[in-house]
């Protein structure tokens, strides 16, 4: 039998219950729960719109962060089988209900630890604001996570923000794309980088893609 998270409400704004940590699943589940989503826009991204059908065609993509499932939902409308992985129950429950296609998997967790049958299993990651949203003392964590998860030669697809200074607080967590590189260099090889042509309505000029290629 499979062991349920046990959910804690809590309100961000009751001195009670201090607001947790960003890397603890309470944190994004008390998000959900009051509604103060502002980073789900309802619809996939616009850079995933305009690259996926570009690149071969992937078998298998895993979506960290994957929130209620927006990028993965249009993932498995072009036939290609999505994982989308989160660790706010709320946010998996609302993808599940969402969901129309056999193509389209969530799974709740933590990006940190998946499951050993997850190793080597992707052919392609699609990072969306999971990356600046963990605490950067976690980032190398998380490039090592997504390494292991890709197969051999596999892709890693990302848009990333160009200014994050302007938050006045986390997230998103601020960052330089020289960090990037040297977050990335050791594992994996950048094969192209582009400023998109479609973005969400006030992001214009703020994302870059890249493309990396997993190092053997």
């Amino acid at each position: 039998m499979t062991n349920r998270l046990i959910i804690q409400f809590i309100r961000p704004m009751d001195p009670n219950f201090p607001t947790p940590p960003l890397d603890d699943y309470l944190y994004w589940e008390s998000k959900y729960q009051s509604g103060e989503t502002g980073w789900d826009r309802g619809a996939p991204s616009p850079a995933l719109i305009e690259v996926i059908r570009l690149l071969p065609p992937p078998k298998r993509v895993l979506v960290p962060g994957c929130g209620t499932g927006n990028d993965v939902r249009y993932l498995a409308s072009l036939k290609i089988e999505a994982v989308g992985i989160d660790f706010a129950p709320s946010a998996i429950e609302t993808a599940k209900k969402k969901a129309h296609s056999p193509f389209e998997k969530y799974i709740l967790g933590d990006i940190f630890s998946l499951p050993q049958q997850f190793h080597g299993s992707f052919d392609l990651i699609w990072e969306h604001t999971c990356f600046c949203a963990i605490p950067p003392s976690k980032r190398p964590n998380y490039v090592q996570s997504m390494y292991n998860m890709l197969r051999s030669d596999g892709l890693f697809l990302g848009i990333f923000f160009l200014d994050t200074e302007s938050s006045d607080e986390p997230p998103p967590y601020c960052f330089t794309l020289s960090e990037i590189d040297r977050h990335f260099d050791p594992y994996f090889q950048l094969e192209a980088e582009w400023l998109p042509s479609f973005c969400y309505p006030g992001r214009e000029g703020e994302e870059i893609v890249r493309l990396y290629k997993k190092l053997s």
